[in-house]
């Protein structure tokens, strides 16, 4: 178990999370005396990380590489908007 003092939660979290993703426990201590402990969750979905969406890959799947002229820009902005021509 790892002792820090209370200021460290404020000004160093960063840290502290590190530890927790670690697996560690965190005693926070106030003018030498204990007033918390930090632990982490044990589950399957905190110790895994989540994929990202490849956007990219989506994008040429659905466009193929597809560039739109400035003026098909313009014509997809009017309609989106509900202006008329």
């Amino acid at each position: 178990m790892i002792v820090v003092p209370l200021r460290d939660l404020r000004n160093n979290f960063s840290k502290l999370e590190a530890w927790l993703a670690e697996g560690q426990s965190i005693q926070i201590k106030k003018r030498g005396e204990s007033i918390a402990l930090l632990t982490s969750f044990k589950n399957a979905s905190t110790s895994q990380k989540l994929k990202k969406p490849d956007f990219a890959a989506r994008r040429k799947a659905i466009w193929k590489g597809r560039v739109f002229t400035p003026q098909e820009v313009e014509a997809l902005r009017r309609d989106e908007l509900g202006e008329e021509d």
